[in-house]
């Protein structure tokens, strides 16, 4: 008995990782109903954080597109031939980055919605042959809406993040990307503090949504698992109701080390 309680207790403070599955959808649907249908067995509280594929959001706005019938622009053929891509693909790619900034055959490394990605985030897998799925339109409208429903019909306060997988340099395997946050602060700045030592952080910068994301993501899964819902319970992340901009967790890329270093 009393090692069954010392147990309750010490779990009481873990971060609890609980992925949600749900039924595949084939058209678009309604977001925030889905959302509380599929968590209906699990208790949402206060401090938790909804962390939700971005491509299972993409697949509610119905953000999927049919490569056939896409015209590529001349840009897109210039673009297909250096990187070996078909040139429906590679329109797809122009019209979905901010900016493009180099690439290797098959891929595009570009900027979408302020995040590295290569080929703009779009992908092809777990849709139709011949298909695409896009990230989702406007994304922190999207997180926004999310929390403010949740919070009027439950009345509680939680975290939202729209995830998706990405590629890390020169490191195996995918790790996530928070695209899009509401409900609690992304990043925690902790320059000033002291490190064990006793010397002061001059630089580091925790970025909470993203070690979220990746965790959410390593319960998600990338094939078949059919979980596009993560709850984290007991995560320590702030949660605030003011309004996270969208530039939060982007930095521009003349100063980022990657970036500026690959350039030189």
């Amino acid at each position: 008995m009393e090692k069954d309680k010392k147990y309750e207790n010490r779990n009481h403070t873990m971060t609890l990782v609980i992925p949600i599955k749900v039924q595949r959808k084939h058209a678009s649907f309604d977001l925030y109903e889905d959302l509380i249908e599929s968590t209906k067995d699990h208790t949402i509280q206060t401090g938790d954080i909804i962390v939700i594929s971005s491509k299972y959001v993409a697949n509610s706005e119905g953000r999927l597109l049919d490569l056939s019938k896409t015209k590529p622009s001349y840009d897109a053929i210039q673009l297909s031939k250096k990187y070996q891509l078909d040139t429906k693909f590679a329109e797809i790619i122009l019209r979905e980055s901010d900016e493009t900034f180099g690439g290797v055959t098959g891929f595009v490394l570009t900027s979408s919605d302020k995040i590295l990605a290569p080929n703009a985030g779009i992908d092809k897998s777990n849709v139709k042959k011949g298909t695409a799925i896009l990230y989702p339109d406007l994304p922190y409208k999207i997180a926004e809406n999310l929390r403010k429903k949740i919070f009027l019909n439950l009345g509680i306060h939680v975290g939202i993040i729209l995830v998706d997988s990405r590629l890390m340099p020169a490191r195996a395997g995918t790790t996530g990307v928070a695209i899009a946050v509401s409900g609690f602060e992304p990043v925690q700045d902790t320059r000033g503090q002291k490190d064990l030592d006793g010397n002061p952080l001059r630089v580091t910068m925790k970025a909470v949504a993203d070690n979220l994301a990746t965790m959410a993501n390593h319960k998600m899964g990338e094939g078949a698992e059919s979980t596009p819902i993560i709850l984290i319970k007991d995560s320590g992340a702030k949660i605030t109701t003011r309004k996270i901009m969208t530039d939060e967790m982007a930095i521009a890329s003349d100063l980022c080390v990657y970036m500026r270093g690959f350039g030189n």
